[in-house]
């Protein structure tokens, strides 16, 4: 019977121009790769280093770290949008707890989302427009010191000198 209303309600919600918050086989789809590459955080007098795997096309977003048991403490996925606007994730499939940090255009952490719940469906948004979103094991904000403001660099950013 789920299954029935899924299908019915799929291409009613498509016809109305609506986006998804999944896309549509992922489940058959499997995991896909990521490239890694080298990101910092600037921190007051502090630099982070980090290895994060890069989530710029929609079906490695929609993918993201679902379905993972765990993640270097130095490592995190970055995704990347192609323009600046409002962003909304949530923590469907998501074993691991996260904090999220929402960069702006400029390269600065614009707001951070502490200890996201895990298998939540809950929306967590940037609240204004960021270009990309880093997520890290939870607890990695507050041990390490970033705050909004920081500067987050990143090949996959481009040149966000303030």
């Amino acid at each position: 019977m789920r299954r029935r209303t899924f299908l019915c309600i799929v291409p009613a919600a498509l016809a109305a121009g609506w986006a998804l918050p999944f896309p549509i086989g992922a489940s058959r789809a499997g995991p896909i790769g990521f490239s890694r590459a080298p990101l910092t955080v600037e921190s007051g007098s502090a630099v982070h280093r980090f290895t994060v795997e890069l989530a710029l096309s929609p079906r490695q977003q929609a993918q993201g770290l679902m379905f993972r048991r765990r993640l270097a403490a130095n490592a995190g996925m970055l995704f990347v949008h192609p323009a600046p606007r409002v962003i909304t994730m949530w923590m469907r499939n998501t074993y691991i707890p996260l904090d999220m940090l929402f960069i702006g255009p400029d390269g600065r952490i614009g707001r951070i989302v502490e200890r996201a719940r895990p298998m939540s469906t809950e929306t967590v948004s940037s609240g204004r427009p960021a270009l990309a979103v880093l997520e890290v094991n939870a607890g990695t904000v507050a041990r390490l010191g970033i705050r909004p403001g920081d500067r987050v660099t990143a090949e996959a950013l481009g040149d966000r000198t303030p």
